[in-house]
């Protein structure tokens, strides 16, 4: 018999989708669908924690202008 789960449907471009998936691959306690390129249906309980994550994540992964001024300086 299926049970259901509240979810959120998630529309994101592909690359976030894919750090999405990739959060889920550590617990997989995060997707519930999978529905094409660029939609997913996630837990709802794990919005907060998904944004946090992927905050991060692309902080980590942005240029900074001063990372430019240190490269120009050496």
């Amino acid at each position: 018999m299926p049970r259901a789960v509240k979810g959120v449907l998630v529309e994101c471009d592909p690359s976030i989708k894919a750090l999405i998936i990739s959060l889920d691959s550590k617990n997989h306690n995060i997707v519930l669908a999978d529905l094409d390129d660029e939609h997913l249906v996630i837990e709802e309980r794990m919005v907060e924690h998904v944004k946090r994550e992927l905050d991060s994540q692309l902080a980590e992964n942005t240029f900074k202008p001063a990372e430019l001024d240190d490269i120009q300086r050496k």
